[in-house]
């Protein structure tokens, strides 16, 4: 025999008065949990890594055995060259790849659960840029490993590599918010990656990273030599190599900053859309 259970005003009254979660605190505790839940998935998916730790290797021992040879770089050796064209290009990668796992997530209804609980809604998104975060600092370390295998010798100072790391990070951080917004444009996963792929594959071979501007022909090295990939690889470079990095330093900085200022907010817009229509 069941029994129904009826709430008196008592204790509706008491429902009524307890405590929301609210604040910044219950936001970076909802973050956190998200943020553990991606890091089980990507050890459950270890595949999900590739893109920070197999490709980048292959870059650097591609370009550095194969090219290597046939490029000359002035004032230093190729592979000193080459290590902070490898760095943004994996970042950027990593980074924006946060658009292809948020429309994965979309499709499978993951959202729509994640809708249901008592959470601000860009918790996710601070959340999956946090993850795609660590994974960045794993590619960085796993590039370090790797260029210093095969020639790489750099001369920063423990402030330049703080410096080197932290353009970077913060660069990523800013392109993720564009990878956000692409994912919430297109309709799939896979239309996502084609987008990244769009985007990242001219901006990273029309700049610095594998070759001197100086040798490209006039009309494209003066837009490579002014767009943000380019002047974020030349102040890494710089200062991995105990450089000055001079106004290539404050205009990556800049467009950093003015992606983010941006993006960020049409991130919001966008999934806020998404996830209500």
């Amino acid at each position: 025999m069941s029994s129904v259970t009826i709430d008196t005003p008592s204790v509706v009254a008491a429902r009524s008065a307890a405590p929301t979660r609210s604040g910044f605190g219950s936001w970076f505790t909802d973050t956190a949990v998200l943020v553990k839940r991606n890091i089980l998935h990507i050890i459950r998916t270890p595949e999900l890594l590739l893109d920070v730790t197999i490709q980048p290797i292959m870059f650097v021992l591609l370009f550095r055995f194969v090219f290597g040879g046939a490029i000359a770089i002035q004032g230093t050796s190729y592979v000193n060259f080459l290590m902070a064209g490898i760095f943004v290009q994996t970042i950027a990668f990593a980074m924006l790849w946060s658009g292809v796992l948020l429309a994965n997530d979309l499709q499978k209804g993951l959202i729509d659960r994640f809708r249901s609980l008592p959470m601000k809604s860009w918790t996710v998104l601070a959340a999956r840029t946090t993850t795609d975060l660590f994974r960045s600092m794993l590619a960085i370390t796993i590039m370090i490993a790797v260029g210093l295998a095969v020639g790489f010798r750099p001369d920063a100072t423990l402030v330049g590599w703080a410096g080197a790391i932290g353009i970077l990070l913060l660069f990523g951080f800013a392109l993720a918010w564009i990878g956000i917004t692409l994912g919430m444009t297109v309709r799939t996963p896979e239309a996502a990656t084609g987008a990244i792929f769009i985007f990242v594959f001219p901006l990273t071979f029309a700049s610095s990273a594998f070759v001197p501007t100086e040798t490209m022909p006039s009309w494209l090295a003066t837009f490579t030599e002014h767009q943000p990939i380019t002047l974020v690889i030349n102040t890494v470079r710089a200062w991995m190599l105990g450089r000055p990095a001079g106004g290539d330093a404050w205009a990556a900085l800049f467009w950093s900053v003015g992606i983010l200022v941006v993006f960020f907010p049409l991130a919001l817009i966008m999934y806020r859309k998404r996830t209500t229509d």
